[in-house]
């Protein structure tokens, strides 16, 4: 196991999502995504390897957030996770996770406090390691078009042109809610931006 880093990390905020070129641009991949957008408008480099993930560390406001992009597939993003909260000592109310949800439509992105898997793979992966005590940034990628087909295609997909400029309309937004939830505000960032 890892030993205790002297290094303070108050906050980590982990995107989910795949490695690897075959999957950039699809709908499971927007915690990726947007946790990119985030880390390039604050100048951070998420390209440190460690916790089988790449990471970057932002000071914003008096505090230190690890951006955290797990490179273990999807269904076993917890084992990133639970890797770095262990070694910088963060409980998990301050891990911030960002994924996709196919229950919003695209463009929408709901803020939750804790909650369960929702039938999401990489949630489910980490709620096994920490727990479900850790907030929730859910970005809508849309329904399937019909009952029939299938969700590993679904998510896999890549979003049309009109869906990525909605995404990234959010994306500002999704950077205004870390930043509250980070200063203990989740409350107001779900007021604010839960749509």
């Amino acid at each position: 196991m890892f030993f205790k880093s002297n290094q303070n990390i108050d906050y980590i905020v982990v995107g989910l999502g795949n490695p690897g070129s075959k999957y950039q641009n699809t709908r499971h991949n927007i915690g990726f995504e947007t946790l990119d957008y985030i880390a390039e408008k604050n100048n951070v480099s998420v390209t440190k390897a460690k916790f089988s993930a790449l990471y970057g560390v932002w000071e914003t406001d008096g505090k230190k957030i690890m951006f955290l992009k797990p490179q273990t597939f999807m269904n076993l993003s917890g084992e990133a996770v639970m890797q770095a909260a262990k070694f910088y000592k963060v409980p998990a109310e301050n891990i911030i996770v960002i994924y996709d949800d196919i229950s919003l439509d695209v463009g929408k992105m709901r803020i939750r406090q804790k909650g369960s898997a929702g039938g999401h793979n990489g949630i489910k992966s980490i709620i096994s390691h920490i727990g479900q005590e850790f907030p929730r940034i859910k970005m809508g990628v849309g329904q399937k078009p019909h009952p029939d087909y299938d969700l590993a295609d679904w998510v896999l997909g890549k979003f049309t042109d009109s869906e990525k400029k909605l995404l990234s309309e959010r994306f500002e937004d999704v950077h205004n809610a870390v930043k509250l939830m980070a200063n203990g505000d989740i409350q107001k960032a779900m007021n604010a931006y839960s749509k």
